[in-house]
């Protein structure tokens, strides 16, 4: 098996080199989807010189926390479910009610101790690239792309290092665009194609948030 990327940052040169048609333009806002996206995403905006920010978006853990429900929470309560896998693990609708409200007080706390009070970007109207450091079922990234289209962006990016090939069908219809660097045949996971892939720190993601250039906000 190949190893692809080294690590996140590089994986963020790589996908920049195929994004430059946006570098520049005042209109563009760069969305890094916490954790492992986050890195990725701000060598993206550091390249093509454009705002970052953070698209947040948990996955549905099971009851118990061992295994999740086959779904996610983003950022304004959106919410995508795979109703038959909710059905397979025997997940009443209280027991989902109890998880989603979970995971959303965690996006709450989580938008807070990334970003603090500071004032954010507005999409609406605008061009923004979500970036994650590989897509493995797309359930994560509909979820925060049904969150995205409430902000009224004028076109949607998703752009990854990595995925399956049938990703972009994964993906459908809820991105204008999908850019993939590769589309291996024997995919298993994202971690597989990095030669490094520690998990992202928040205090590393804080940190990324604080250094991403501060003209490009605007």
């Amino acid at each position: 098996m190949i190893r692809l990327f080294n690590d996140r940052i590089a994986a963020g040169t790589a996908l920049a080199s195929r994004l430059l048609g946006y570098a520049g333009r005042d209109d563009v806002v760069v969305l890094g989807l916490p954790r492992g996206g986050v890195p990725v995403a701000w060598e993206v905006a550091r390249v093509l010189g454009c705002p970052l920010e953070l698209l947040l978006v948990r996955k549905l853990g099971g009851p118990d926390r061992a295994a999740g429900v086959g779904g996610a929470i983003a950022g304004g309560g959106a919410l995508q479910v795979d109703p038959q896998l909710v059905a397979s693990k025997q997940v009443s609708p209280q027991q989902l009610d109890q998880i989603v409200a979970t995971e959303s007080l965690d996006l709450i706390r989580r938008h807070a101790l990334y970003c603090g009070n500071r004032e954010l970007v507005s999409l609406e109207g605008r061009t923004v690239v979500v970036v994650d450091d590989g897509v493995v079922t797309g359930q994560t990234m509909r979820a925060a792309l049904k969150a995205l289209r409430s902000a009224k962006p004028a076109w949607i990016v998703v752009a990854v290092p990595v995925a399956p090939p049938e990703a972009q069908e994964l993906i459908g219809t809820a991105a204008d665009e999908f850019v993939c660097l590769a589309n291996p045949e024997d995919f298993q996971s994202v971690g597989q194609y990095y030669r490094e892939f520690a998990q992202t720190s928040d205090a590393e993601i804080r940190g990324l948030v604080a250094r991403a250039a501060p003209e490009a906000r605007n």
